[in-house]
């Protein structure tokens, strides 16, 4: 099984995409496969840990979505068996010239609007992905759907079965806005909660590879050095949720990740695409939402966050809520989907 996955990462669009892409490339390994990358964007770290991992990376270089984005990706996919495709800047012309490789196709989906994506399996991990209208569009697709099928990369597997200390002995405050934290909170949520923290806790802030104001918040941590700690790129994320008391995190990838572990969060919504799986997550009753869009978010973050913290009895309420939910075989369950699909049945 040769798996050839398509994604993009950057300051603009994050690192979700291309971590998604990861966790299912490490299962397809522990399934005995290869799997490769193709991508037009990418941060040199991000690229760095996929070829640290045994993967190959072809950098395509043509705007992601375009007629020559296409004929490239068709040409790395010469030697592969199937093709995974994550990203929101692939219109449906393109995906259909993808198609026309001939090759099995599974597409990461998050809005469940009803359009052809051309694919012949399709993965949404969202609470309730099994109630959208996918077979309008797609009536003979092999539906990956829920939390059972949500991509949790090795070391968060790993992290969710290990043991883990009791929630009111954690006194880490995890903060992280993912790879690439493109509104910027970071430094500001920070400045917010660094100075109203309680007596021996402290943040753990975790800074991907594509932030841009990176010099801002290693500055800002650095005034708070005493309760903060600064991880850049670190490929231990699922440790550091496992030793949080609470997460304050983008509402993106990283939900999954924190379901599996048991870590209650608070969710902040960056782009528009992620406010109905947040609102579904909130609903379950083990996070709580904050739009990050708004004017203060950094402010509203620190005091919901600081609010749950004080009050660990509804932390322990809201980290029981999470048993069960994500049982962290996703990614393992979409590699065998994969490996059927490339030898049927």
């Amino acid at each position: 099984m040769r798996v050839l996955l398509r994604a993009d990462a950057g300051s603009s669009i994050g690192a979700g995409h291309v971590m998604r892409c990861l966790a299912v490339a490490e299962a397809v390994q522990e399934l005995g496969g290869d799997a490769l990358f193709a991508v037009a964007s990418l941060p040199s770290a991000l690229e760095e840990r996929l070829r640290a991992a045994g993967m190959a990376v072809h950098r395509i270089d043509a705007e992601a979505g375009s007629a020559a984005d296409l004929a490239a990706t068709r040409a790395i996919a010469a030697d592969a068996g199937a093709i995974v495709l994550d990203g929101y800047g692939f219109p449906e012309g393109w995906r259909a010239g993808l198609a026309g490789t001939g090759l099995p196709i599974l597409a990461f989906d998050d809005a469940g609007a009803g359009d052809p994506i051309h694919a012949g399996l399709i993965v949404n991990a969202a609470p309730d992905a099994a109630s959208l209208p996918y077979r309008k569009g797609n009536p003979g697709a092999r539906l990956l759907l829920g939390p059972a099928y949500a991509p949790l990369r090795r070391e968060v597997r790993e992290a969710a079965a290990s043991p883990k200390p009791p929630l009111e002995e954690r006194r880490g405050l995890l903060v992280t806005f993912g790879g690439s934290d493109p509104l910027g909170l970071t430094a500001p949520v920070i400045a917010c909660l660094a100075p109203r923290l309680p007596p021996g806790v402290w943040l753990d802030v975790a800074v991907g590879g594509a932030v841009r104001d990176a010099a801002a918040v290693e500055a800002v941590a650095e005034c708070f050095k005493d309760s903060v700690r600064l991880h850049r790129d670190t490929p231990r994320m699922g440790r550091l949720m496992a030793q949080a008391g609470l997460a304050v995190s983008a509402a993106g990838t990283t939900t999954g990740e924190l379901a599996a572990i048991g870590t209650p969060a608070v969710l902040v919504t960056i782009a528009d695409n992620q406010l109905e799986a947040a609102r579904q997550s909130e609903a379950l009753g083990w996070c709580a939402l904050v739009a990050g869009q708004t004017k203060g978010a950094a402010e509203r973050i620190a005091d919901v966050a600081l609010g749950l913290w004080a009050d660990p009895a509804r932390r322990r309420t809201m980290a029981g809520k999470l048993v069960g939910i994500v049982d962290g075989q996703g990614a393992l369950r979409i590699a065998r989907a994969l490996a059927e699909a490339i030898t049927p049945r």
